[in-house]
C-alpha cells in the first residue's frame, strides 16, 4: 500500500530560517509533477530584525513555484515587475518558465506577530512549456473552493479532486488539497491519480496498522486506496498527480535537458536572468562550491 515514507531534513535558506525539506529525497525524487517540497515553520519568535529572515533574489528555470501560507505574510518581488503581499490561505503560483528571479521579503513585523508557517512546493513543468514566458498570480482565498463533512475540512489549492476545481491555472495533471481532519475522523486520497502522497504539517495519523507523525510524507501505491485516521486534530497537504518523465534539478533549476541546466547557470553567471525590478541591490551567487553532475542526488540549497 505504501510505496515509500520520506522523513523530513533540515535546510536553510536565509540567514535565520531552517526549513524541513521533504522533496526531492534521494529514493524519491517527485510525485506526480511536484519536484521540491519545504515546510518553514512554524517560528513562533520573530528575529528582532526580521530582515534577517529574507530571501535574496534568486533564479528560476523550467518550474512553477507554489507558495501557500498558514500563519504570517511575505512580500513576493520578481523579475516581471510584480509585488505581492503573500497571506494566509491564498495560492501564490509562480511560473519560472524560460527564467525568472525573485525574492521573499518580511517586511512588515506586525504581520508575524503570530508567527511563521508556509509550505512551497515546485512543479515541474511539461517539455513543451520548459520555455515559455515567465508569469506570476495571485489566487485569493475566495476563489478556491472549500470542503467540510464530518470532522474534515480541505481547500482545494490547484487541480482536481474530490469532486472539486477552481481557476488556478495549471499545465499538467495534478491534485494538490490543505486537508485539517478532526480526532477520530477518517478520510481517503484522491484517486485517479497514478501518484498520491500525503505530507503531516502537524497532529497524527494511523494508517495500515501503523502511526505516523508530523514531517512525514506518506506516497502510496498506484492502486492503494487506504483509510487515514486521525489521532489528534491534524493537518495535512494532499499532493500527486501523473509523473512528466525524467527531470534533473541543481540549485534553483529544473530541465528535462541537463545542458539546459549548465546553460542557466552561466545565464546567472553573466546577469541575464532580470532582477525583479524593485529589488534589485543584492542576490544570491550562483554557488558554485555546489557544482556536480545535474543528474547526481542535487543539493539544493538555499532555495526558494
Amino acid at each position: 500500500m505504501l510505496d515509500i515514507v520520506i522523513e523530513a531534513r533540515k535546510a536553510a535558506i536565509s540567514e535565520s530560517v531552517v526549513v524541513k525539506r521533504i522533496l526531492p529525497f534521494r529514493l524519491r525524487r517527485m510525485v506526480g509533477p511536484f519536484i521540491f517540497m519545504d515546510h518553514a515553520g512554524p517560528l513562533g519568535t520573530i528575529p528582532a530584525n526580521p530582515s534577517a529572515m529574507d530571501v535574496l533574489p534568486h533564479p528560476h528555470i523550467g518550474l512553477s513555484t507554489v507558495s501557500y501560507l498558514f500563519d504570517g505574510q511575505v512580500t513576493h518581488r520578481d523579475s516581471t515587475g510584480v509585488q505581492q503581499i503573500i497571506k494566509p490561505g491564498e495560492v501564490n503560483w509562480m511560473t519560472a518558465g524560460s527564467g525568472i528571479a525573485h525574492s521573499e521579503r518580511f517586511e512588515d513585523p506586525a504581520a508575524l506577530a503570530g508567527g511563521l508557517e508556509m509550505i512551497q512546493t515546485w512543479v515541474a513543468l511539461p517539455e513543451k512549456d520548459e520555455e515559455s514566458t515567465p508569469t506570476f498570480r495571485n489566487y485569493a482565498k475566495h476563489e478556491l473552493p472549500v470542503f467540510t463533512d464530518k470532522g474534515v475540512w480541505m481547500r482545494l489549492i490547484a487541480g482536481d479532486a474530490f469532486g472539486l476545481s477552481n481557476g488556478v491555472e495549471t499545465l499538467s495533471p495534478l491534485f494538490y488539497l490543505h486537508v485539517v481532519v478532526e480526532a477520530g475522523a477518517t478520510f481517503r486520497i484522491p484517486d485517479g491519480y497514478s501518484e498520491r502522497a500525503v505530507y503531516l504539517v502537524k497532529g497524527s495519523v494511523e494508517t495500515g496498522g501503523h502511526f505516523y507523525q508530523p514531517g512525514q510524507m506518506l506516497v502510496f501505491n498506484k492502486n492503494a486506496e487506504p483509510v487515514i485516521k486521525a489521532r489528534e486534530n491534524t493537518t495535512l497537504m494532499l499532493l500527486g498527480g501523473e509523473p512528466l518523465g525524467e527531470r534533473f534539478i541543481w540549485w534553483n533549476f529544473v530541465s528535462s535537458r541537463k545542458e539546459r541546466i549548465e546553460q542557466a547557470k552561466e545565464d546567472w553567471k553573466q546577469g541575464r536572468i532580470q532582477l525583479p525590478p524593485a529589488d534589485d541591490h543584492e542576490f544570491i551567487p550562483l554557488p558554485d562550491d555546489y557544482s556536480r553532475p545535474s543528474d547526481t542526488p542535487p543539493r539544493p540549497e538555499p532555495l526558494s
